[in-house]
């Protein structure tokens, strides 16, 4: 019976750039037991997320920043293995807030059931949790898809891009994604069924995207920002929509980029873009669930994690691949 509880703490503000390890100290703590109305979670696999670069700058943002000296936030999935909690018992799983380190204690605040039997322990952190839950009411609330209508998704081999066009396909559109090499372009057709895909390494974004969007853009999901905004901003439609769900271009910059060059298309255009924060629709994340379970259970919706090992030591150098767009899917780190 283990005794100690592995974390990881941040320990200092990163600067511009990636993120180095001396930012972090990974420590053990004594575990703990939980208190009246508390459970404690064996945590089986953490989510990597993109938001977790701007969670630990010092900067106004929707949440706080993680203070010094705090585990790092994040959102995780495990068993519970000690309960004094009257609506939370031993072996149910559960994911939520709780933070990368191996066992974490909860009242049971936003924390939300899991079922095993309908998909396995890390795709509820990944497609069957917040990155699904961001593309379902990203799309669905701020996008408004049309059917017939051209969805564009950047990212779109990534964690919310392949649900984003998924569901697009779902409610009858042409999809296409922007990713990053041939590989992640075939895995976009090929697999996940997407009308087209353009290959934004390739060295001919506009030209490319122009040919595969021929009657241009209704709906542009963005994960990227800087140049890939700049070309798809050009080929908007009237009254097109921009839901914005991240800006990963930025995140790891050492230098700000100037910013769009083409933002006078959101005027003439007549463009609504609006950011996206899943909290925002938190009362609502049950719905997402049963339709995201519902098509992920008739096939209709194909999700894939790419689980990384080496338990918390390993979190600093994970984190990281996600800015070097070396994962394939959905990334985890195994606990």
């Amino acid at each position: 019976m283990a005794t100690t509880n592995r974390v990881c703490k941040l320990v200092k503000r990163p600067p511009p750039g990636l993120v180095q390890r001396d930012v972090w100290a990974i420590e053990d703590l004594p575990l703990r037991e939980p208190g009246p109305g508390e459970f404690r979670v064996k945590i089986g696999y953490v989510s990597i997320d993109p938001a977790m670069r701007g969670w630990i700058n010092d900067s106004k943002s929707y949440v706080p920043p993680v203070g010094l000296g705090e585990v790092m936030r994040s959102y995780s999935v495990g068993t519970i293995d000690a309960s004094n909690h009257p609506d939370y018992k031993v072996g149910d799983a559960v994911q939520g807030l709780f933070g990368v380190q191996q066992n974490a204690i909860s009242n049971g605040q936003n924390v939300g059931r899991v079922d095993l039997s309908k998909a396995p322990m890390q795709r509820w952190v990944g497609g069957l949790g917040m990155p699904g839950w961001t593309a379902y009411f990203g799309l669905l609330e701020v996008g408004q898809p049309k059917s017939g209508e051209t969805v564009v998704v950047s990212a779109a081999s990534g964690a919310v891009g392949s649900i984003v066009g998924q569901i697009a396909k779902l409610k009858g559109c042409r999809v296409v994604g922007i990713a990053g090499g041939a590989e992640k372009c075939r895995f976009l057709t090929n697999e996940l069924g997407f009308d087209a895909a353009v290959d934004y390494k390739a060295g001919n974004l506009g030209a490319d995207l122009k040919a595969a969007c021929p009657k241009g853009i209704d709906v542009y999901f963005e994960n990227v920002g800087g140049e890939i905004l700049d070309a798809v901003l050009l080929q908007m439609n009237t009254f097109g929509r921009i839901p914005v769900c991240g800006l990963i271009s930025a995140y790891n910059a050492t230098r700000m980029p100037e910013g769009p060059k083409n933002l006078r298309c959101v005027l003439t255009q007549r463009l609504t873009m609006r950011g996206i924060i899943v909290f925002d629709w938190a009362n609502r994340i049950p719905e997402a669930i049963r339709d995201l379970a519902t098509w992920h259970a008739e096939g209709k919706l194909k999700i894939r994690e790419d689980v990384r090992k080496g338990g918390i030591d390993a979190y600093p150098e994970t984190l990281n691949l996600l800015f070097s767009g070396e994962n394939n899917g959905k990334l985890v780190l195994a606990v």
